[in-house]
């Protein structure tokens, strides 16, 4: 049997940019709890829980906000995203093109891929910060906005290559790749957090708390950082993933789903991950503080090393690894719809390159929990957009699918929903203060109704004519 080159597999691999997942292509449950495990068990928990350190967050804040806000993204996936999928079974991006146009799509997707590449290269700079370990790598700071070295900048390039290369062979390759590495870096998390609470002064289980509240979660932020309240925690935990969930980039995953509830599947990432690991890494931050006299050095390799050794370094690297993975994954179905003719994995390798020069930028990751809230705020209304064309346009009495139905390649009601809904974000931020972490519940809201009103104002237009 004749070997089949790797520009073979690739080309070979089909993806359905354009057409629904056909059935016997469906995935049951396996595949999506493996892959939000291993996404969101990842090189983002290693720095989002240090940060929560970093923000004085108290200890029932962290405990009772990750509970909250973690249930809420779940419900959003299931009940929001999911059963939209199983509807469509197409892409993000394609549904958009359908409903917005080819040319408000393209801006969109342009942009939506920017913001998957920025998230996917702090991933990779995580992951870099283990790989320089044995090479005695100089790590970068909390207040490092540049690379600080030669060596960082060829360690990211070693990082990138390897991520990047995996997510051109598809989502089935990256799905694979998640399901492997989630279950010993749930264990690791633990094991290392575990090992060092003794270091803290946890002799017992009784002793947790007082120590938590006189040692990890203080309380007190650390010097030019602001402070983070229970409020905080739950919209960061609810809306770090906005633009998966609510922004509803994970049509693109579950378009594959068998079922719609197969969206509770994200419970694993958000319980396992943005829970219990986002508060494993914050006590290996809490030892690292202690015994580097607090210093500035944020580098999740070192931390994680010097808790659970070789095991903890490798950990490490995966977790960015199995981010960035998926991360890059999306941003190749964004820009690949702009040009449909092009193969996915040419369009993800492009992808891939523009996300590691990215990567070696460290302020991606000091400045994590911002850019996070960031992106999800910038990608949410469009995934309002088709949630009101999806259900409640048609109940209306207009034409879902707006621009496929008008032959139009530019929706203004879908472009004035995502342009005033930033402006109106901007401007209660900035004049009346509201941290960018509380805007995307009433954003979604004015995205909702706005695109509803001007809808119907250009549909009512366009059948009275007709």
């Amino acid at each position: 049997m004749a070997k089949i080159s790797i520009k073979g597999q690739l080309d070979s691999v089909e993806e359905f940019e354009r057409t629904p997942v056909p059935e016997r292509h469906w995935k049951g449950w396996g595949s999506f709890i493996g892959m939000y495990a291993g996404e969101h068990t990842a090189g983002t928990e290693f720095v989002i829980g240090p940060l929560f350190v970093a923000h004085g967050v108290t200890v029932s804040g962290l405990i009772f906000g990750l509970l909250v806000g973690n249930l809420l993204a779940v419900l959003s996936w299931a009940f929001l995203c999911a059963p939209i999928a199983m509807k469509a079974r197409l892409t993000l991006y394609y549904m958009l093109e359908k409903i917005c146009g080819a040319k408000l799509a393209a801006i969109y997707n342009v942009v939506n891929a920017l913001m998957f590449c920025f998230l996917a290269g702090a991933m990779i700079a995580v992951s870099a910060t283990a790989v320089g370990i044995p090479f005695h790598l100089s790590m970068p700071s909390l207040n490092d906005w540049l690379p600080n070295s030669i060596g960082w900048i060829i360690t990211v390039l070693m990082v990138g290559a390897v991520t990047t290369v995996v997510a051109m062979f598809g989502y089935t390759q990256v799905a694979r790749v998640a399901s492997i590495a989630a279950p010993w870096m749930i264990l690791v998390f633990v094991a290392a957090a575990v090992a060092v609470l003794p270091d803290l002064g946890v002799k017992s289980i009784s002793d947790f708390w007082t120590v938590a509240n006189a040692k990890i979660w203080t309380g007190a932020p650390l010097a030019g950082q602001s402070k983070f309240t229970f409020w905080h925690v739950v919209f960061f935990a609810w809306f770090c993933n906005m633009a998966m969930h609510i922004g509803m980039a994970d049509l693109s995953i579950f378009r594959y789903a068998k079922k719609w509830y197969y969206g509770f599947s994200s419970a694993t990432g958000m319980f396992v991950g943005h829970y219990i690991a986002w508060i494993a890494s914050g006590i290996l931050y809490s030892l690292f503080l202690m015994e580097s006299n607090y210093s500035a050095v944020f580098a999740p390799g070192p931390i994680a090393y010097r808790a659970a050794g070789i095991a903890g370094a490798i950990c490490v690297i995966v977790a960015g690894w199995t981010t960035a993975n998926p991360t890059i994954y999306r941003a190749g179905l964004a820009l690949q719809s702009i040009r449909p003719k092009w193969k996915t994995w040419r369009v993800t390798m492009v992808i891939g390159m523009i996300t590691t020069a990215a990567a070696c930028f460290p302020a991606l990751v000091m400045k994590l929990l911002d850019f996070v809230a960031l992106y999800g705020l910038i990608l949410m209304p469009m995934g309002a957009v088709i949630l009101m064309d999806v259900y409640i346009i048609p109940k209306m009495g207009f034409k879902a699918n707006y621009a496929e139905t008008f032959n139009k390649s530019f929706n203004i009601a879908a472009a004035l929903a995502w342009v005033l809904t930033l402006g109106f974000s901007l401007l209660i931020n900035i004049y009346f203060g509201v941290e960018i972490f509380f805007l995307g519940l009433p954003g979604w809201f004015i995205a909702a109704i706005v695109y509803l009103v001007f809808s119907w104002m250009i549909q009512k237009s366009k059948l009275q004519v007709a």
